[in-house]
Protein backbone atom coordinates (compact mmCIF):
# COMPACT_ATOMS: atom_id res chain seq x y z
CA UNK A 1 0.00 0.00 0.00
CA UNK A 2 1.33 3.33 -1.07
CA UNK A 3 1.40 5.63 1.90
CA UNK A 4 0.01 9.99 1.65
CA UNK A 5 0.37 12.21 4.76
CA UNK A 6 0.33 15.72 5.62
CA UNK A 7 2.42 17.99 7.69
CA UNK A 8 2.65 21.92 8.33
CA UNK A 9 5.84 23.90 7.30
CA UNK A 10 7.62 25.86 9.75
CA UNK A 11 6.63 30.17 9.56
CA UNK A 12 4.15 29.26 6.40
CA UNK A 13 0.55 29.17 6.20
CA UNK A 14 -1.48 25.95 5.41
CA UNK A 15 -1.09 22.53 5.19
CA UNK A 16 0.60 19.88 3.03
CA UNK A 17 -0.16 16.51 1.74
CA UNK A 18 2.76 14.48 0.52
CA UNK A 19 3.01 11.46 -1.12
CA UNK A 20 5.61 9.32 -3.37
CA UNK A 21 4.72 8.63 -7.38
CA UNK A 22 6.47 7.15 -10.01
CA UNK A 23 9.57 7.10 -7.85
CA UNK A 24 9.53 10.88 -7.17
CA UNK A 25 8.28 12.65 -3.94
CA UNK A 26 5.24 15.37 -4.42
CA UNK A 27 3.11 17.54 -2.51
CA UNK A 28 0.22 19.71 -2.61
CA UNK A 29 -0.58 22.96 -0.39
CA UNK A 30 -3.87 23.56 0.87
CA UNK A 31 -5.23 26.43 2.89
CA UNK A 32 -6.73 24.45 6.32
CA UNK A 33 -6.20 20.91 7.65
CA UNK A 34 -9.09 19.71 6.49
CA UNK A 35 -8.98 20.48 3.30
CA UNK A 36 -5.46 18.76 3.24
CA UNK A 37 -6.89 15.56 4.94
CA UNK A 38 -9.51 15.15 2.19
CA UNK A 39 -7.35 15.60 -0.48
CA UNK A 40 -4.74 12.91 1.36
CA UNK A 41 -7.74 10.08 1.57
CA UNK A 42 -8.46 10.97 -1.97
CA UNK A 43 -5.43 10.78 -3.00
CA UNK A 44 -4.76 7.79 -1.28
CA UNK A 45 -7.15 6.04 -2.97
CA UNK A 46 -5.95 7.06 -6.30
CA UNK A 47 -3.24 5.56 -5.35
CA UNK A 48 -4.10 1.97 -4.44
CA UNK A 49 -7.20 2.13 -7.01
CA UNK A 50 -5.92 -1.38 -7.80
CA UNK A 51 -6.66 -2.76 -4.36
CA UNK A 52 -8.80 -0.31 -3.18
CA UNK A 53 -11.97 1.31 -4.50
CA UNK A 54 -14.00 2.48 -1.73
CA UNK A 55 -15.42 5.81 -0.90
CA UNK A 56 -14.05 8.24 1.80
CA UNK A 57 -17.03 8.07 5.03
CA UNK A 58 -17.01 12.29 6.16
CA UNK A 59 -19.06 13.72 7.82
CA UNK A 60 -22.28 16.72 6.66
CA UNK A 61 -20.52 19.94 7.45
CA UNK A 62 -17.45 19.17 5.96
CA UNK A 63 -18.85 18.02 2.57
CA UNK A 64 -21.22 20.77 2.49
CA UNK A 65 -18.24 22.94 3.24
CA UNK A 66 -16.36 21.77 0.77
CA UNK A 67 -18.87 21.49 -2.07
CA UNK A 68 -19.29 25.37 -1.33
CA UNK A 69 -16.13 26.32 -1.86
CA UNK A 70 -15.33 24.17 -4.88
CA UNK A 71 -18.52 26.35 -6.60
CA UNK A 72 -16.54 29.70 -5.97
CA UNK A 73 -13.35 28.36 -6.76
CA UNK A 74 -15.24 27.36 -9.76
CA UNK A 75 -16.06 30.71 -10.53
CA UNK A 76 -20.24 30.60 -9.47
CA UNK A 77 -22.28 33.44 -9.00
CA UNK A 78 -23.66 34.66 -6.16
CA UNK A 79 -27.34 33.63 -7.19
CA UNK A 80 -26.55 29.89 -8.23
CA UNK A 81 -24.09 29.64 -5.03
CA UNK A 82 -26.98 30.47 -3.05
CA UNK A 83 -29.37 28.33 -4.49
CA UNK A 84 -27.43 25.65 -3.77
CA UNK A 85 -26.74 26.33 -0.06
CA UNK A 86 -30.50 26.64 0.38
CA UNK A 87 -30.92 23.36 -1.33
CA UNK A 88 -28.68 21.67 0.82
CA UNK A 89 -30.20 23.31 4.13
CA UNK A 90 -33.25 22.24 3.38
CA UNK A 91 -31.85 18.35 2.66
CA UNK A 92 -30.12 18.99 6.03
CA UNK A 93 -33.80 20.19 7.67
CA UNK A 94 -35.93 17.10 6.26
CA UNK A 95 -33.05 14.49 6.11
CA UNK A 96 -30.62 15.60 8.78
CA UNK A 97 -26.97 16.13 9.08
CA UNK A 98 -26.13 12.80 7.35
CA UNK A 99 -22.68 11.43 6.46
CA UNK A 100 -21.48 10.71 3.25
CA UNK A 101 -22.35 6.79 3.85
CA UNK A 102 -25.96 8.06 4.64
CA UNK A 103 -26.66 9.84 1.75
CA UNK A 104 -28.16 7.07 -0.88
CA UNK A 105 -31.17 6.40 -3.33
CA UNK A 106 -33.66 6.30 0.02
CA UNK A 107 -32.49 9.75 1.72
CA UNK A 108 -32.84 11.20 -1.81
CA UNK A 109 -36.11 10.19 -2.33
CA UNK A 110 -37.79 10.72 0.96
CA UNK A 111 -36.27 14.70 0.51
CA UNK A 112 -38.24 15.02 -2.70
CA UNK A 113 -41.47 13.29 -1.06
CA UNK A 114 -41.56 15.68 1.63
CA UNK A 115 -39.74 18.73 0.11
CA UNK A 116 -42.89 18.39 -2.96
CA UNK A 117 -45.42 18.72 -0.10
CA UNK A 118 -43.89 22.20 1.10
CA UNK A 119 -43.53 23.71 -2.78
CA UNK A 120 -44.80 23.73 -6.33
CA UNK A 121 -43.09 21.61 -8.75
CA UNK A 122 -41.48 24.51 -10.41
CA UNK A 123 -39.58 24.91 -7.38
CA UNK A 124 -39.29 21.31 -7.01
CA UNK A 125 -37.46 20.93 -9.93
CA UNK A 126 -35.11 23.26 -9.27
CA UNK A 127 -33.90 21.96 -5.93
CA UNK A 128 -33.59 17.91 -7.91
CA UNK A 129 -31.15 20.02 -10.11
CA UNK A 130 -29.23 21.48 -7.56
CA UNK A 131 -29.13 17.74 -5.70
CA UNK A 132 -28.59 16.15 -8.99
CA UNK A 133 -25.35 18.52 -9.47
CA UNK A 134 -24.09 17.86 -5.99
CA UNK A 135 -24.25 14.45 -6.21
CA UNK A 136 -22.00 14.41 -8.94
CA UNK A 137 -19.22 16.08 -7.34
CA UNK A 138 -19.76 13.42 -4.60
CA UNK A 139 -19.47 11.36 -6.63
CA UNK A 140 -16.24 12.53 -7.92
CA UNK A 141 -14.86 13.18 -5.37
CA UNK A 142 -15.56 9.57 -4.01
CA UNK A 143 -17.92 10.79 -0.71
CA UNK A 144 -21.02 9.03 -2.42
CA UNK A 145 -20.78 5.09 -4.48
CA UNK A 146 -23.29 3.77 -6.58
CA UNK A 147 -25.88 5.41 -8.79
CA UNK A 148 -28.50 7.35 -7.58
CA UNK A 149 -31.44 8.45 -10.03
CA UNK A 150 -33.01 11.70 -10.76
CA UNK A 151 -35.93 12.53 -12.84
CA UNK A 152 -37.87 15.67 -12.65
CA UNK A 153 -41.29 16.12 -12.32
CA UNK A 154 -43.29 17.20 -15.15
CA UNK A 155 -44.68 21.24 -14.90
CA UNK A 156 -47.90 22.29 -16.45
CA UNK A 157 -46.87 24.68 -19.47
CA UNK A 158 -47.52 27.93 -18.26
CA UNK A 159 -47.94 30.91 -21.91
CA UNK A 160 -45.55 32.85 -22.45
CA UNK A 161 -45.87 36.80 -21.29
CA UNK A 162 -45.14 38.90 -24.05
CA UNK A 163 -45.77 42.14 -25.33
CA UNK A 164 -48.32 42.97 -28.24
CA UNK A 165 -46.92 45.71 -30.57
CA UNK A 166 -49.59 48.17 -29.37
CA UNK A 167 -48.95 47.64 -25.75
CA UNK A 168 -45.08 48.13 -26.57
CA UNK A 169 -45.84 51.43 -27.72
CA UNK A 170 -47.99 52.32 -25.24
CA UNK A 171 -44.77 51.59 -22.96
CA UNK A 172 -42.34 53.50 -24.79
CA UNK A 173 -44.68 56.20 -25.19
CA UNK A 174 -45.34 56.34 -21.46
CA UNK A 175 -41.57 55.95 -20.39
CA UNK A 176 -40.70 59.90 -22.56
CA UNK A 177 -40.51 61.27 -19.74
CA UNK A 178 -37.48 59.01 -17.77
CA UNK A 179 -35.20 59.43 -19.73
CA UNK A 180 -32.99 56.40 -18.33
CA UNK A 181 -35.84 53.91 -17.55
CA UNK A 182 -36.64 54.65 -21.23
CA UNK A 183 -33.39 53.36 -22.40
CA UNK A 184 -33.11 50.38 -20.58
CA UNK A 185 -36.81 49.70 -21.91
CA UNK A 186 -35.11 50.09 -25.75
CA UNK A 187 -32.00 48.31 -24.98
CA UNK A 188 -33.85 45.11 -23.16
CA UNK A 189 -36.76 44.84 -26.36
CA UNK A 190 -33.94 45.31 -29.31
CA UNK A 191 -31.47 43.08 -27.41
CA UNK A 192 -33.11 40.53 -24.97
CA UNK A 193 -30.35 41.55 -22.30
CA UNK A 194 -31.26 40.76 -18.58
CA UNK A 195 -31.37 44.08 -16.52
CA UNK A 196 -28.66 43.57 -14.39
CA UNK A 197 -26.59 42.76 -17.69
CA UNK A 198 -27.80 46.17 -19.49
CA UNK A 199 -27.00 47.98 -16.24
CA UNK A 200 -23.23 47.00 -16.53
CA UNK A 201 -22.70 48.52 -20.13
CA UNK A 202 -19.83 50.72 -20.78
CA UNK A 203 -19.81 53.95 -23.10
CA UNK A 204 -16.47 51.85 -24.17
CA UNK A 205 -18.59 48.90 -25.02
CA UNK A 206 -20.43 50.37 -27.99
CA UNK A 207 -19.96 50.29 -31.16
CA UNK A 208 -21.97 52.90 -33.38
CA UNK A 209 -20.18 52.30 -36.26
CA UNK A 210 -21.24 48.38 -36.87
CA UNK A 211 -24.13 49.42 -34.76
CA UNK A 212 -23.46 46.54 -31.68
CA UNK A 213 -22.40 46.55 -28.02
CA UNK A 214 -19.75 44.31 -26.56
CA UNK A 215 -21.44 42.68 -23.63
CA UNK A 216 -20.80 40.83 -20.73
CA UNK A 217 -23.69 38.16 -18.66
CA UNK A 218 -23.11 38.10 -14.99
CA UNK A 219 -25.54 35.00 -14.46
CA UNK A 220 -24.27 32.77 -17.16
CA UNK A 221 -20.27 33.95 -17.33
CA UNK A 222 -20.77 34.89 -21.40
CA UNK A 223 -19.80 37.65 -23.00
CA UNK A 224 -20.71 38.47 -26.85
CA UNK A 225 -17.78 40.94 -28.35
CA UNK A 226 -20.45 42.28 -31.29
CA UNK A 227 -24.34 41.69 -30.34
CA UNK A 228 -26.24 43.20 -32.79
CA UNK A 229 -28.72 46.05 -32.12
CA UNK A 230 -31.68 47.11 -34.14
CA UNK A 231 -30.57 50.78 -36.16
CA UNK A 232 -32.91 53.06 -34.89
CA UNK A 233 -32.00 51.52 -30.91
CA UNK A 234 -28.63 52.19 -32.15
CA UNK A 235 -29.79 55.93 -33.06
CA UNK A 236 -31.66 56.45 -29.54
CA UNK A 237 -28.37 55.35 -27.41
CA UNK A 238 -26.27 57.72 -29.40
CA UNK A 239 -28.36 60.57 -28.79
CA UNK A 240 -28.42 59.19 -25.12
CA UNK A 241 -25.19 58.91 -24.65
CA UNK A 242 -23.87 62.35 -26.16
CA UNK A 243 -25.70 63.79 -23.78
CA UNK A 244 -23.96 62.07 -21.11
CA UNK A 245 -20.78 63.51 -18.93
CA UNK A 246 -17.55 62.89 -20.30
CA UNK A 247 -16.03 61.26 -17.66
CA UNK A 248 -18.97 58.78 -16.83
CA UNK A 249 -18.17 55.40 -17.83
CA UNK A 250 -21.29 53.03 -17.52
CA UNK A 251 -24.30 54.25 -19.64
CA UNK A 252 -26.13 54.07 -16.54
CA UNK A 253 -25.37 56.09 -13.21
CA UNK A 254 -28.61 55.73 -11.17
CA UNK A 255 -30.27 52.44 -9.92
CA UNK A 256 -32.90 51.56 -11.75
CA UNK A 257 -36.39 52.36 -10.47
CA UNK A 258 -39.01 50.11 -9.83
CA UNK A 259 -41.45 52.58 -8.33
CA UNK A 260 -41.62 54.38 -11.45
CA UNK A 261 -41.66 51.02 -13.67
CA UNK A 262 -44.45 50.06 -11.29
CA UNK A 263 -45.91 52.98 -12.06
CA UNK A 264 -46.42 53.03 -15.54
CA UNK A 265 -47.21 49.19 -16.03
CA UNK A 266 -50.44 50.02 -13.70
CA UNK A 267 -51.20 53.01 -16.00
CA UNK A 268 -51.20 50.76 -18.58
CA UNK A 269 -52.97 47.90 -17.25
CA UNK A 270 -49.87 46.00 -17.40
CA UNK A 271 -49.51 45.24 -13.61
CA UNK A 272 -48.91 41.35 -14.47
CA UNK A 273 -45.75 42.01 -16.34
CA UNK A 274 -42.04 42.37 -15.17
CA UNK A 275 -39.29 44.26 -16.85
CA UNK A 276 -38.07 40.63 -17.39
CA UNK A 277 -40.70 39.89 -19.47
CA UNK A 278 -39.28 41.79 -22.13
CA UNK A 279 -36.65 39.93 -22.58
CA UNK A 280 -39.52 37.31 -23.34
CA UNK A 281 -41.08 39.76 -25.99
CA UNK A 282 -37.59 39.70 -27.61
CA UNK A 283 -37.60 36.25 -27.80
CA UNK A 284 -41.47 35.85 -28.89
CA UNK A 285 -40.53 38.73 -31.72
CA UNK A 286 -37.66 36.99 -33.13
CA UNK A 287 -39.88 33.37 -33.38
CA UNK A 288 -42.80 34.98 -34.62
CA UNK A 289 -40.63 36.42 -37.69
CA UNK A 290 -39.23 32.70 -38.41
CA UNK A 291 -35.80 33.06 -36.87
CA UNK A 292 -34.60 29.62 -35.79
CA UNK A 293 -34.57 28.63 -32.40
CA UNK A 294 -30.37 28.15 -32.90
CA UNK A 295 -30.38 31.63 -33.33
CA UNK A 296 -32.55 33.03 -30.38
CA UNK A 297 -31.03 30.93 -27.91
CA UNK A 298 -27.68 32.32 -28.86
CA UNK A 299 -29.15 35.79 -28.77
CA UNK A 300 -30.80 34.78 -25.32
CA UNK A 301 -27.55 33.57 -24.33
CA UNK A 302 -29.49 29.97 -23.23
CA UNK A 303 -27.75 26.38 -22.16
CA UNK A 304 -30.44 24.70 -23.69
CA UNK A 305 -33.11 25.14 -26.87
CA UNK A 306 -36.10 23.57 -24.59
CA UNK A 307 -35.77 27.07 -21.95
CA UNK A 308 -35.64 29.06 -24.65
CA UNK A 309 -38.65 27.44 -26.80
CA UNK A 310 -40.62 26.98 -23.25
CA UNK A 311 -40.25 30.11 -21.53
CA UNK A 312 -39.44 32.75 -23.61
CA UNK A 313 -41.16 32.40 -27.06
CA UNK A 314 -45.13 33.09 -27.27
CA UNK A 315 -45.47 31.99 -31.00
CA UNK A 316 -49.70 31.93 -30.48
CA UNK A 317 -49.68 34.64 -33.07
CA UNK A 318 -47.97 32.22 -35.41
CA UNK A 319 -50.29 29.27 -34.31
CA UNK A 320 -53.34 31.69 -35.14
CA UNK A 321 -51.45 32.39 -38.72
CA UNK A 322 -51.07 28.62 -39.18
CA UNK A 323 -54.54 27.90 -38.89
CA UNK A 324 -56.11 30.90 -40.85
CA UNK A 325 -54.10 29.01 -43.68
CA UNK A 326 -56.62 26.45 -43.80
CA UNK A 327 -59.48 26.94 -46.52
CA UNK A 328 -62.32 26.62 -44.59
CA UNK A 329 -64.13 29.19 -46.27
CA UNK A 330 -64.04 26.87 -49.75
CA UNK A 331 -65.60 24.01 -47.73
CA UNK A 332 -68.84 25.79 -46.88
Amino acid sequence: MKKTWIYKRKGIKGWWVGWYESGKRKTKALPTKALAEHFRKIKYAQLNSDVFTGTVTVNWNQIRDEYMHSKKVAGYVEDSIYEAALTLRHFERIIGKCNSKQITQNAIDKYILERGKEVIRSTLNKDIRNLRAFIRWCRKNRYVNGEIEFKELKEDEKPVKSLSNTQIKKVISASKRHKTLRMRILLALGTGLRLGDIDSIMVSDIDFENNSVTTRSRKTRKSMGSRPVPVPIMAELKKYVSGLDVKQEKIFNNYFSRYTWTKIRSKLGLEDYTFHDLRKTFGSILAQNGVSTAVIQKLLEHSSPDLTNKVYTNVDPVLRNAVDQIPVSDWL
